[in-house]
């Protein structure tokens, strides 16, 4: 599907001032950030600079996309722990599944081993966790069969947890998740 003329627009304004480099789109010195790459920039921007005054000053020497400082200022953010974790399946290492759950405000990390990657495995593990730490607001997680799942989902709605997920094929918008599971797999090899 080919962008509206009213989408074009805020870019059409600033033809002159943009350029490619790297494979990248600019204007001036920043980069133009593709809208499925905008939830894990949003995400990276929180992770060094709570507050909204702030990640908008950074947004602004690195980054653009139109309507960036509104998209700023209405996402929601954790205000307590335990309240949006993301979600994620590292494995099979050594034999085993694990799975992996980030608190967004605190960044405490939650590794169990689960049986497969299937619903009813995860639902088990998030039941302990649920048990010991509090319901969540928001669970975070990509488009896997077990988090897409009728039963997954049920679950959640059962709970009142809203579900987000990463955008098909871009991983990397469950930020997050993907970078915990990258420093246990890091942590897993380095015993071994």
């Amino acid at each position: 599907m080919e962008p509206s003329k009213v989408e074009m627009k805020p870019f059409a304004l600033r033809f002159s001032e943009l350029s490619t480099e790297g494979g990248c789109l600019l204007w001036g010195r920043r980069v133009i950030v593709l809208s499925v790459l905008r939830e894990t920039v949003l995400e990276e921007l929180h992770d060094v600079h709570p507050g909204i005054s702030r990640m908008k000053a950074l947004a602004r020497s690195y980054v653009w996309w139109p309507g960036i400082d509104t998209e700023i200022e209405d996402k929601e953010y954790p205000s307590r722990p335990w309240e949006r974790l993301h979600i994620d399946h590292a494995g099979p290492m050594n034999g085993k599944i694990y799975l992996v759950v980030v608190d967004s405000f605190s960044k405490w990390i939650e590794v169990e081993v689960v049986r497969s990657t299937e619903a009813k495995a995860t639902i088990k593990v998030l039941r302990k966790l649920f048990s010991t730490h509090g319901i969540p607001r928001v669970i975070v997680s990509d488009n896997g069969s077990g988090f897409s799942s009728e039963e997954y989902n049920e679950f959640l709605y059962s709970n009142r947890i809203k579900p987000v997920y990463s955008a098909p094929y871009h991983p990397a918008s469950n930020g997050q998740a993907e970078r915990m599971v990258q420093t246990f797999k890091n942590s897993i090899k380095n015993f071994q």
